[in-house]
Order: structure tokens, then sequence, then C-alpha cells
């Protein structure tokens, strides 16, 4: 049955849509994948409309698919600007529990499985910190190159953490009131001067604390077991995701399994895979993309 592709659109409010792109070959569906997008990015790094990438993928084994666009960011509207004075807080406590909302009412359940890349990963477990409700619905979660805080130090981490994102990056947001990520060729979506900030904040290695209530996450999820997840890291993401960095970030994301597997050619994989080509390079079908499947087949078995 061919993969087929469709839009659903969530009014959030007055002046915010947010969207979900729904990919899967059946109705009814089978089991539910909600995936969420990083920073300077859109949900495009999991598909293309030529049905290529990991939501694709998971739809052709009978997976339904739902590719989330954050606040202002791929078909959400509208795009960030400098009137957006939202953040990361906003995408915790209001735009995912949205997604997930629709879900439900779409499917008659919420996800089975969560899919994160990059900082869609912090953002997912702080939403397990903020309603922990949500952990026994969903059986396991995959994150590629998913980091909080960053300890390699890596010359490739020096430029681009240090110099582009700690301090040109601050100064570009206030001059333009939002980061224009895109059209620097920072990245394939723009920021806002507010997410920009408490991103920044926490990839410095500063507590797990929500910047706007206080909200303590890091002390949250010690006392909770998450869904098992299988973390994947890149031979040559020397600057963003290090094992040493996803290491530090499996140590305060609470307890239950956490698996890390690295990518690469010493590894015994075809390609030595990066922070982006690990979700976008055709031979990752054949080997992140299948563990990512079997380790979502494995829960579903037990």
């Amino acid at each position: 049955m061919a993969v087929t592709q469709e839009s659903v659109f969530i009014k959030l409010d007055d002046h915010q849509t947010l969207h979900l792109r729904r990919i899967a070959n059946q109705k009814p569906s089978g089991p539910v994948v909600l995936l969420i997008h990083g920073a300077v990015e859109n949900g495009k790094i999991f598909y293309t409309h030529s049905n290529k990438g990991l939501a694709p993928f998971l739809a052709e084994h009978g997976y339904c698919c739902y590719v989330a666009d954050l606040r202002g960011r791929g078909e959400s509207k509208p795009a960030i600007c400098k009137q957006a004075r939202y953040g990361q807080t906003e995408a915790i406590v209001e735009d995912i529990p949205a997604f997930i909302e629709k879900i439900e009412q779409l499917e008659s359940k919420k996800p089975d499985f969560l899919v994160a890349h990059s900082w869609g990963g912090v953002l997912l477990n702080s939403v397990f910190a903020r309603f922990p409700e949500l952990i026994n619905d969903i059986k396991a979660c995959a994150y590629f190159g998913s980091k909080r805080s960053l300890f390699n130090n890596h010359p490739k981490k020096l430029f681009q953490a240090n110099l582009i994102w700690y301090f040109m990056a601050p100064i570009l947001a206030k001059k333009h009131g939002y980061l224009p990520a895109k059209r620097l060729k920072w990245g394939s979506d723009d920021e806002t001067q507010k997410s920009h900030y408490q991103s920044m904040q926490w990839a410095k290695k500063n507590p797990w604390i929500d910047s706007d209530d206080g909200f303590d996450y890091a002390k949250t999820l010690a006392n909770l077991t998450l869904p098992p997840t299988l973390h994947i890291a890149a031979v040559k993401d020397k600057a963003l995701a290090q094992p040493i960095d996803i290491q530090k970030f499996i140590d305060e994301s609470g307890t239950g399994v956490q698996k890390m597997q690295i990518y690469g050619r010493r590894f015994g994989h075809k390609v030595d895979y990066d922070h982006i080509n690990m979700l976008t390079h055709p031979q990752a079908r054949q080997e992140q993309f299948m563990d990512v499947l079997n380790w979502f087949e494995a829960t579903r078995a037990n």
C-alpha cells in the first residue's frame, strides 16, 4: 500500500496555527509516532514530499507518523518574526501537548512512540517532566543526536557553539528581533530571540531549570522512569552531540533503559554520519532507521 501524506492544522489561539504532517500507508493506522525537530529546524528533517526520510520509512512498515512543526517553523503560521515572543517554554507546555491532543483526537489514542532530532529530545524529556502521566502511554523513544549541555571541546564545537551560538547569535537576534538562521544558512528555519536565549543557557551547562517559572526539570526527572530510549550518535557529529554530550543527557534523564549506539565505518556501518545526514543519507534506511524500527518492534513484542 502506498505511503500517503496530508497536512493537519491546529488552531492554537487567535494568532498561531500549528502544523502536523501525517504520513502513513493505511487507515485505520498502525502504531502512532510523533516526531519532533530540533533548533533552527523544522519537520522536514524527517521527510520529503517524495517520501524519503525516517517518517516515510516507518510508514512503509505500518506506522502512522505525525511530523510536527513547532510554532513559527515549517508550515506552522505565522512564521517567526521580530514580534514573536514565545520560546522553548511554550513549546514544552503548549505546542507539544497540543500535538499530542490532536493526535489523540484523530487516532483515538496518544502516540505510541516518540522520535526527536537534536534539541527535540531535550524538549520531549522536558515534557515528560512537566506531564509525567504521559510516560505510561509511550512505549519507546528514539533520539538522533540529542544532548542538553555541551561538554566536548572539539574545535568544531568551539566554533559552532562558543563563537556562533553563544557570541554571534545573541547579537544578531537582538539586532533583528529574532535569529534569522535560515537566511544566514545556519539551519533550515529561524528561532525567536527567547527560544535561542533559553536553549543557549541550557547548552552552556547551566542547571536544567525553566527561566520562565523556575520549574526544575532535572530534579523532577531524577525520580521518573522514562520510556526505553535509543540514542543515536554519529562519528562525524563533532560539535553538537558527541557521545560524552549524549551520555550526560542520559545521566540526567531519570531511570529506565537508555541505550546509545554510534554510527560510522569503524562501528561496521557504510557511512561516517554527521548531525544532519544521520537522518537524510540514503544509507540510513539500512542502518539507523532499521535499528529504530527494531527498537520499536521489540517494545511492541513485550
